[in-house]
């Protein structure tokens, strides 16, 4: 039987096998996910094929990108279809249709800024944009900035530094922005999302969160909610310790938790078990796709263990089908 995942109205059953790959496909870590206003899933990953597209059954449709990205990492997808790649391995942002003809590249390839320097880029992470259109990037592993560019890529402005302090980051990870145009970081290993105006003023935290990974807002303009993607334990003192993920945690627009979703006996390949939440995204049936870096992560969760095949293949992608009962 499928695992079901969550209580009450957050109640999900875990598709087994979703992904439906040519024979001899794999996807290893799935970095970022997103879907289109047909539904159709995007799934950027690392490996040879790096966007692979699917229909909400799995299906496999299509894919792009194949010698244009170095090492997928985020993906972000707005009202009109135009998917954001920002691939960490060649410190750019490419703007892209939907059968990848690129519009627009923020970023020089293979040139990155010097390290903590606070200048794009150095292993930028993810987008969002504002009410505008404007686009921020979370900047990543070797900066603790957030950008903001204009439509057509003009920098405007920038802001945070390293640090535990409001406004500063230990690796700014992940963004996402609501229909108000509040920004919304997920700053990894300082445990916890950062929240800021559309300036970059800062206005609150969100706490209570382990190693918050994958940030996705949903639920509409009035009252939005967010599906937060967390890691497991990176160390080895606390590897095995429970209830510390991985998960995905849902959470309100003050960040109050709603529901949390598995990770109580740590990662697995099991059915309702995490890996490695990386990235998320919803479609307009309220399904949660899950985009896992268990390739990458798998010596940290089991580092005496082989890793399975099917972690190479297609289980660093999961379908969570909300249950209507």
């Amino acid at each position: 039987m499928p695992a079901i995942l969550g209580t009450g109205e957050h109640r999900y059953r875990v598709v087994e096998n979703f992904a439906k790959l040519p024979d001899g496909w794999q996807l290893t870590d799935v970095a970022s996910v997103a879907v289109d206003s047909k539904d159709r899933v995007y799934v950027f990953n690392r490996g040879a094929h790096p966007m692979v597209v699917l229909d909400r059954d799995g299906n496999f449709l299509r894919s792009f990108g194949e010698g244009l990205f170095s090492r997928a990492h985020g993906l972000h997808i707005d009202a009109d279809d135009n998917l954001y790649c920002t691939d960490d391995g060649d410190h750019t942002v490419r703007k892209c249709t939907t059968d990848g003809k690129v519009l627009l590249t923020i970023g020089i390839p293979e040139k990155p800024a010097a390290f903590m320097s606070g200048e794009p880029f150095h292993r930028c992470t993810h987008t969002a944009l504002s009410p505008k259109g404007e686009i921020y990037v979370s900047d990543g592993y070797g900066n603790a900035r957030v950008h903001k560019f204009t439509p057509d890529g003009r920098l405007i402005k920038s802001w945070g530094e390293p640090g535990t302090d409001p406004g500063q980051f230990n690796i700014v990870h992940n963004i996402a922005t609501d229909a108000d145009g509040w920004v919304y970081v997920a700053d990894r290993e300082n445990h916890r999302v950062q929240v800021f105006d559309g300036e970059g003023k800062y206005e609150t935290q969100w706490n209570n969160l382990h190693r918050p990974c994958a940030l996705c807002c949903c639920g509409g303009a009035k009252s939005p909610t967010f599906v937060i993607g967390e890691l497991g334990p990176g160390l080895d003192i606390n590897r095995k310790v429970p209830n510390l993920g991985p998960r995905l945690s849902i959470v309100d627009a003050q960040g109050k938790r709603i529901a949390r979703l598995g990770g109580e006996d740590g990662p697995g390949v099991a059915s309702g078990k995490f890996l490695a939440p990386h990235g998320l995204a919803l479609d307009s049936k309220g399904d949660i796709y899950v985009g896992e870096v268990g390739v990458t992560n798998w010596t940290t969760s089991f580092p005496n263990e082989e890793m399975p095949v099917v972690v190479r293949t297609t289980r660093c992608l999961q379908k969570l089908e909300r249950m209507r009962e």
